[in-house]
């Protein structure tokens, strides 16, 4: 059964690897690097700030640093764990496949710490804002998915390593959300 489940998502890593285009590869590669997100998250700092006042962004600060680094080391758990190839070294794939970057990254694929990096604080501010600024939490939904989708797309992941990170940072950005919650009430107004 996970034979048939590994080959079911090879099947599906080829067919949206090879919907890429070199005319959508410069956009794909810049919704890949995490430093091009930072303009969203000054802005969700503004909003943090303007919402929630000093004390209050100190707690978001910290939750979402801790958030990222839990997602980001559960993922280098288990890529080195279970030590499933990324599709640009796995020789299953990679003679057939489009690797829109310059190298192919680590050695391991599941989970994509980028989709469990975007995940978290997508899901996280989307609670956290919910009912303050209109939309916030569909952009930020759209964003992740768009991050998430471009690991596929440029070739370094399969669709269920990205599957599992936005689910494991989904399930985190909730959790962490959470645990804010009770601060933001240890806190009082």
């Amino acid at each position: 059964m996970l034979e048939e489940l590994v080959r079911l998502d090879q099947e599906l890593f080829l067919f949206l690897n090879s919907l890429g285009t070199e005319t959508w590869d410069g956009f794909w590669m810049f919704m890949t690097k995490t430093r091009n997100s930072i303009p969203l998250y000054a802005l969700l700092l503004y909003l943090v700030i303007k919402n929630f006042g000093a004390k209050k962004t100190l707690v978001v600060l910290v939750a979402v640093a801790l958030l990222i680094t839990c997602t980001d080391q559960l993922s280098n758990f288990f890529k080195y764990g279970i030590g499933r190839l990324r599709p640009c070294h796995d020789p299953e794939v990679s003679g057939v496949m489009r690797l829109v970057k310059s190298y192919c990254g680590g050695k391991f694929s599941y989970f994509s710490a980028h989709a469990a990096n975007s995940f978290a604080p997508a899901t996280f501010f989307a609670l956290l804002f919910k009912g303050k600024v209109r939309l916030i939490g569909w952009v930020l939904l759209v964003w992740a998915c768009i991050v998430a989708y471009s690991r596929i797309y440029i070739g370094v992941h399969f669709p269920l390593d990205v599957l599992t990170g936005a689910s494991i940072g989904a399930f985190f950005g909730w959790v962490f959300y959470k645990l804010v919650i009770f601060a933001f009430q240890k806190l009082g107004t």
